[in-house]
């Protein structure tokens, strides 16, 4: 797969079938689209191209919504290679581009640009200034500029929509599994390692401290979590608290493994934890061995989940 960081910058001679969305979660309900992009592709022998944006549109049009992600932009990029697609396009999103007419948009980003010969694309989709136009606009469009347009359906729309509504919903609640499987693999948070309080150290339980650079992440709820990551070439399970340690006062909000059987120097390197199952909410603990005895048990959960689980 080929990526461009603006329109502008995709290069190509042949004619293309182009998809439009954030697909934020790149989920079950998304890879059905997916597939039917890449399936016409190699049908009606076109280059495949997904047209996504970032920054977020809500982030630059409603700066004072909190909107959390399922995905950064490089998990995106990376889950949207798996399906197969030629093409990934990730156009900045700015208010200049927002104050494009449809005219605009349509000539300049999907015809002269992406050199779209169909465009598969909601029923309910919108664009240009203010969003004004609609897919009978695009149709319209297209008898001009020679492009076909396929809609996707209410029901399929809503399939995509509900998942990940649902996937968001599960996260904030802690209920990775639910959310997994609508995601079709492993929800997953991505960061470099970095020094903490190594309070965990002193217990007897050292972990790694991991910063998570993108602010727009989605975060699941507070609490401890069986995780899975590989780490030097291997796989290796672990238990992550998320939360602000509220037992030695803690005020940030923090993200800290402990991996069971592994050995090594974390600090620095880039790591990314699955995340497998919710163990328990966030708990303020009398002592420090209260603390560590709570985590004894968490450790024995996380091995009895693991050793059950198919």
């Amino acid at each position: 797969m080929k990526t461009a960081q603006s329109a502008s910058a995709y290069k190509s001679s042949r004619q293309s079938v182009v998809t439009i969305g954030t697909f934020d979660g790149v989920h079950l309900g998304h890879k059905a689209i997916l597939k039917r992009l890449v399936e016409t592709a190699k049908n009606e022998d076109l280059d495949s191209v997904v047209l996504t944006f970032f920054p977020h549109p809500r982030m630059v049009l409603q700066q004072d919504m909190d909107l959390k992600l399922i995905n950064t932009i490089d998990e995106r990029a990376e889950l949207l290679e798996k399906t197969g697609l030629d093409n990934l396009v990730v156009h900045p999103f700015t208010h200049a581009f927002s104050r494009l007419t449809a005219l605009e948009y349509v000539r300049d980003i999907l015809v002269n640009s992406l050199k779209a010969k169909k465009i598969i694309i909601g029923y309910d989709h919108r664009f240009g200034r203010n969003r004004t136009a609609n897919i009978n606009n695009l149709k319209e469009y297209g008898k001009i500029y020679h492009f076909e347009v396929e809609e996707i359906s209410a029901k399929e729309l809503d399939d995509v929509a509900i998942s990940s509504t649902k996937i968001r919903r599960a996260l904030d609640a802690g209920d990775v599994e639910t959310a997994n499987s609508y995601l079709g693999y492993n929800f997953m948070i991505s960061g470099k390692i970095i020094h903490g309080k190594k309070i965990g150290r002193t217990l007897g339980y050292p972990t790694a401290n991991l910063h998570l650079q993108e602010h727009y992440k989605l975060v699941p709820k507070n609490g401890v979590y069986v995780v899975q990551a590989n780490l030097d070439g291997k796989q290796h399970f672990g238990i992550t608290s998320i939360g602000t340690n509220p037992t030695v006062g803690g005020t940030e909000k923090t993200i800290e493994t402990y991996f069971f059987d592994f050995e090594g120097e974390l600090y620095g390197k880039k790591i990314t934890l699955e995340f497998l199952k919710y163990i328990r909410g966030e708990r303020t603990f009398d002592s420090l061995e209260a603390l560590r005895d709570e985590i004894e048990k968490d450790e024995i959960f996380a091995h009895n989940f693991l050793e059950n689980r198919e």
